[in-house]
């Protein structure tokens, strides 16, 4: 059995946001929107980064791909540094990166039409004469299921779900092998929210691609997700292969937010225990002492308002920063109910 191929390694990713006051405007702070995340992701899989809003999910996506400029940290993509290249060094990686954004509206010039969209990033990276361009434009838009009748229309003419598709169309035009989903489906009806999903699945069994699938829709990560990662304020709290993480979840914050998607069938739901979370997300500008979770934690010990839990591997494939983990904390006094 060969060694599945690590396509990008993460290494303690930080993303801080100076904060600036008083006359002068010097920094008086930092918004630590990504504190020293790991991780890494597959060749043709799909990692899931979930969290509640304003956990960092967004920016750690874009810090992946350098469109902010990282505070710290590796991004390795097929073996580079994309933190450490130059301007034109991070111009010829392009092409194998690409990102798919939250609201297809906004992403959208809306004075270009469809054709002249889609050939942007050709017209940037390649020279491909007038008949190659307009054919690959036609290849793009007949794979992510768009009339190519429509490739002089503008993007106020097309529905939410049509323009995402026109956006993906984008984002493949360099045949990249990774591309980041920033929520991609947030903006969209439910109707439309799967359609959108499966065409992303056949895309990616038909190029090959490698997905960073951004959302807070933990019932939609776990249909398209080969692995999840759990986000809670600038940090991964827990990463694990999805069953592993959906049927016997390790972090406290990762099991009260399993516990709040709905279950379909009335029975289990009747059943079912939720946990609610008290108390208001900490700022990232000023983040607690030790765990960032334990102003919130339902099983939080005196060592978690004092030192910050090691992320590491609790089983095999399975990641989680708790020190409700460790065999050294398991029976020692101290916790508070």
């Amino acid at each position: 059995m060969s060694v599945p191929h690590k396509l990008v390694e993460v290494r303690d990713l930080k993303m801080h946001f100076p904060i600036r006051g008083g006359l002068l405007q010097r920094v008086v702070g930092a918004v630590k929107a990504v504190d020293g995340v790991s991780f890494d992701i597959y060749q043709g899989e799909t990692l899931g980064l979930v969290g509640e809003s304003g956990c960092g999910k967004s920016t750690c996506g874009r810090a992946l791909l350098r469109l902010y400029e990282v505070t710290g940290g590796s991004i390795l993509i097929e073996g580079k540094d994309i933190a450490e290249v130059n301007a034109e060094e991070l111009r010829q990686m392009r092409p194998t990166m690409q990102m798919v954004f939250q609201d297809p509206q906004a992403s959208l010039n809306p004075r270009m039409s469809v054709a002249n969209i889609i050939a942007e990033p050709l017209d940037e990276h390649m020279k491909l004469s007038k008949s190659e361009r307009q054919a690959r434009i036609a290849e793009l838009m007949d794979q992510v299921g768009l009339n190519r009748d429509f490739a002089n229309r503008y993007p106020h003419e097309f529905s939410g779900g049509q323009r995402q598709r026109i956006g993906i169309a984008r984002a493949l035009a360099l045949n990249p092998k990774f591309i980041v989903c920033d929520e991609p489906i947030a903006a969209l009806d439910v109707s439309i929210q799967a359609q959108v999903v499966n065409l992303l699945e056949d895309l990616q069994d038909r190029l090959g691609l490698t997905y960073l699938f951004i959302s807070h829709d933990l019932s939609m990560v776990r249909h398209i997700a080969t692995r999840v990662a759990v986000m809670y304020l600038g940090k991964i709290v827990e990463l694990a292969p999805r069953a592993a993480l959906y049927s016997t979840p390790q972090h406290p914050y990762t099991q009260a937010l399993l516990s709040a998607v709905p279950d379909p069938d009335p029975a289990i739901a009747a059943n079912r225990h939720r946990q609610i979370l008290t108390g208001d997300v900490p700022s990232p500008a000023n983040p607690p002492k030790g765990c960032n979770f334990n102003t919130r934690c339902p099983k939080v010990m005196e060592i978690c308002r004092q030192k910050d839990p090691e992320f590491r591997e609790v089983s095999p494939g399975c990641f989680a920063a708790c020190h409700l983990l460790n065999d050294d904390q398991n029976n020692k006094p101290g916790r508070v109910t």
